[in-house]
């Protein structure tokens, strides 16, 4: 009676509309049993405790770095997943039927699309009319005839689902092409089992990792390796896409190389991924790229997100294609009437799951129906690719009824009308003492994977919630939240991972050889451009300092910093006949001005670029200091002490990833492109910061000798070891010779030595770059004339060598970019493309 008696007491501060079904059950006979475990932890603790657990989840989505793209979102292209603390509960017995009849659904589709592509018999005997299929760009003319490897035509198919009014379940829409929201749901998982643990294991929930374990498995199996170990990877359109978190997560989980269209390449009807050792074959590609994109040869032609060839490839079944192309031609609510028929005729059984009414208006007698009932229906698109809103019969009145009316006379292919459905309920936590609880629409979205034993759904799913009460459209677009989707188990089932049962040697030979050429390129510009960030802060620091008075100065030091500021490309070099601008307004500028390119927020910008193409490589932490990296400079400092403080922050975690370089991520070859490109651009900033004194007459020198060693993070260095002010004598053997100081030339070419032939043993280069020469030119550097009282010769000459370093440097960092970064023929290093 007393956990009876606490139940009901949450339940007095939820308040559900009368008139649609409540997922909770509240009203009646009370909750259903499967959500009791949930309730009764809800109230053994106040609001702010469940607000602190809501706090939780919000804080782990942050540092995890969940997102959903939204363009021209107002608050950026990266907006938060939101996630409700409360999950939606399933019953056993429901779920048993619903698991059910989306595999029955799943496997219609993909007969379907195998009649359609293939001996179209639905549409000779009338099954479906030709301009439901024909007259839309879903269907891909370049596509008949094709027989998929494995003899799936879906490996991956989503479902929306609502509730009918009787609690029974409808079909809103289905996603063949590139269904997305698994690795959503599987993040929710991850969160709300981690807030809510007790409740998590006392219902039991059933755990989501067999289903992802099948989809693995699946690709691996129904691909056409022969005795090869196959490669599986899974293709984005890259960061810029709405759901590229999730692309990046499933990537990471499901243990396959995450790749862009230009990673690929088709040679002989054969695709390949192009990696740091040359190019290996790809067995099975598991795309997240819309059908027209993935091919500009053969389907769309102004697309550069595709690979040019991959349907000669797939036509050669020589590389299967989860979802087969042309699969998006399903993605129609105007199918949904034929649908149980086909059923009959392809299954022999019924549909078990009906769809929401709907008539396509493409057929007179729908069409005439729509418009007469219009009022208790919603008009919607027919086909996917039409950018259309949702339209409510009810709610459009007078001359825009009459317009909507003949846009559907003159097009009446182009409009389904589909039954009102007012949308079922649920609770999500609001956090107000006088109102935890409130009622928000959802609709749920199922997943279900092809394995060779049959259809596996996801015991879970994606629930999403409209983003206000009373809002009958569910939009993550439009900022609605999810849930996690908790289905009770019919008995405790161990934990499983997706780690193979036995690995085999090719997978432990094998396991560096899928890093795309493309990712080591990243990490090799995320390292240049994350050295060249904390070299530009560190030289501006020294400016400001100096500007404000922290730091005595004179005319000539200031000048120094100047020159090398525009050396760095910090600062514009002046033009002839120009106005110079006052300097400490150019500083300024400098620091958070994205129109210089070589200010500090430019250079953030490009790295954090460079970051998001190789995400799925980062640590948690690592990608967390990344995006708090440029947040000092927002907003932009407008004072010297400001920019001194922002300078700060940002050294601060410039400093931290320069320790993840080193420490964080697994020494591979993309690891060895990441320190290499910290160690060149490094030396490039040593050589111009030593080259500015250098080159100055002899007073200006020494009114520089302080600054260089600060900017080339040395000043402790050089006190330490000489306990006096600075000196030409000892400034340059501590930058220039010192081989045991890390900021020091000598060092750079060193471990460049070692550095470079590594990345030439792990990529299979046989003639790798190298320094050499230069290293033996500083070798035999003479400091003697330095001791001079006049050394301006020695000073030219050891410029003009740092000169030529930094120059032999660049030449280097070209011939890495053609040797490892470009394929443009078969390669030595290259699989035998026979």
């Amino acid at each position: 009676m007393a956990k009876q008696r606490a139940v009901t007491d949450i339940l007095r501060q939820y308040h559900p509309v009368p008139d649609r079904f409540d997922e909770l059950g509240s009203m009646g006979s009370g909750p259903k049993s499967h959500w009791r475990p949930l309730l009764q932890q809800l109230n053994l603790e106040s609001v702010d405790s469940l607000n602190i657990r809501a706090q939780a989840v919000s804080n782990a989505i942050a540092e995890d770095g969940v997102t959903y793209n939204v363009y021209e979102d107002p608050r950026g292209d990266s907006r938060p997943w939101e996630v409700d603390l409360l999950p939606l509960v399933l019953g056993a017995d429901e779920w048993q039927w619903l698991s059910k009849a989306v595999a029955q659904r799943a496997e219609l589709l993909d007969s379907v699309l195998a009649d359609l592509y293939g001996e179209q018999s639905l549409l000779k005997e009338g099954f479906m009319p030709p301009a439901l299929v024909y007259g839309q760009a879903g269907f891909q003319w370049p596509c008949q005839g094709i027989e998929p490897a494995g003899g799936r035509f879906l490996h991956l198919y989503a479902v929306d689902l609502a509730r009918a009014p009787d609690g029974g379940w409808w079909v809103m829409a289905d996603r063949t092409q590139a269904p997305s929201g698994a690795g959503y749901a599987l993040q929710n998982r991850l969160v709300i089992s981690r807030a809510f643990p007790a409740p998590f294991h006392n219902l039991p929930v059933t755990n989501l990792s067999e289903f992802f374990q099948g989809f693995q498995n699946s690709l691996a199996g129904m691909s056409p390796a022969g005795t090869e170990s196959p490669l599986c990877v899974l293709l984005t359109p890259g960061r810029f896409n709405e759901t590229y978190f999730e692309h990046v997560f499933l990537a990471r989980y499901l243990g396959l190389p995450l790749v862009e269209g230009q990673d690929l390449t088709v040679r002989d009807d054969t695709v390949y991924l192009k990696t740091l050792q040359g190019l290996r074959r790809v067995h099975a590609i598991y795309r997240r790229l819309d059908d027209g994109f993935c091919d500009p040869l053969e389907l769309r032609a102004d697309s550069v997100l595709g690979i040019p060839g991959l349907l000669g490839a797939v036509r050669a079944g020589k590389v299967l294609m989860a979802n087969a192309l042309g699969s998006g031609v399903l993605e129609s609510a105007a199918l949904f009437g034929f649908l149980p028929e086909i059923s009959k005729k392809l299954l022999g059984s019924p549909l078990a799951m009906p769809s929401v009414a709907s008539w396509w208006c493409g057929e007179k007698p729908a069409l005439d129906y729509v418009i007469e009932h219009l009022d208790e229906l919603v008009i919607k698109p027919a086909f996917a690719s039409m950018r259309m809103e949702p339209v409510f019969g009810y709610q459009v009145k007078g001359a825009e009824r009459d317009a909507l009316i003949k846009k559907m006379h003159a097009h009446p292919h182009a409009f389904v009308g589909q039954e009102l459905v007012h949308l079922s309920q649920a609770p999500v936590w609001k956090g107000e003492r006088d109102q935890p609880l409130a009622t928000r629409s959802i609709g749920l979205r199922l997943f279900a994977a092809a394995t060779p034993s049959g259809w596996r759904v996801m015991p879970g799913g994606l629930t999403r919630v409209a983003m206000d009460e009373g809002v009958e459209v569910i939009s993550m677009q439009r900022g609605g939240l999810s849930k996690d989707t908790w289905v009770q188990a019919r008995y405790t089932a161990p934990s499983k991972s997706l780690i193979k049962k036995r690995l085999q040697v090719s997978d432990l030979l094998d396991g560096e050889r899928d890093t795309p050429s493309r990712v080591g390129e990243n990490l090799f510009w995320m390292g240049r451009h994350s050295e060249r960030a904390e070299a530009t802060a560190r030289l501006l620091r020294a400016a400001f300092n100096r500007l404000s008075g922290h730091d005595q100065a004179s005319e000539e030091a200031l000048l120094g910093l100047q020159q090398a500021a525009e050396q760095f490309g910090t600062l514009p070099e002046p033009e002839e006949d120009a106005v110079p601008e006052p300097l400490p307004g150019m500083l300024l500028r400098a620091v958070s001005d994205l129109k210089f390119p070589g200010s500090i927020a430019s250079i953030l910008q490009a790295l954090l670029f460079n970051a998001s193409q190789v995400r799925d490589r980062l640590s948690s932490d690592n990608w967390h200091t990344l995006n708090r990296v440029g947040k000092p400079l927002s907003p932009a400092p407008t004072t010297p002490d400001q920019s001194i403080r922002a300078l700060n922050l940002v050294l601060l975690d410039c400093i931290s990833l320069a320790g993840f370089a080193m420490d964080d991520i697994t020494r591979d070859a993309s690891w060895v492109f990441l320190v290499i490109g910290r160690r060149l651009e490094r030396l490039a900033n040593l050589c111009t910061l030593i080259c500015v004194p250098l080159f100055s007459d002899r007073f200006s020198r020494h009114a520089m000798l302080e600054w260089l060693l600060e900017v080339a993070n040395s000043e402790v260095t050089y006190r330490t070891r000489y306990r006096r002010t600075p000196e030409l004598l000892g400034v340059v053997h501590t930058l220039v010779i010192d081989a045991s100081n890390p900021h020091s030339v000598m060092f750079q070419l060193r471990q460049l030595q070692k550095d470079l032939p590594e990345m030439g043993r792990k990529t299979g280069q046989l003639f790798p770059p190298d320094l050499g020469e230069s290293l033996q030119r500083l070798q035999a550097l003479d400091l003697h004339p330095f001791e001079r009282k006049r050394p301006d010769k020695a000073c030219e000459a050891l410029a003009e060598l740092l000169c030529d370093i930094r120059s032999e440097v660049y030449r280097v960092s070209d011939e890495i970019q053609r040797q490892c970064f470009i394929h443009t023929r078969y390669s030595d290093r290259s699989v035998n493309p026979d």
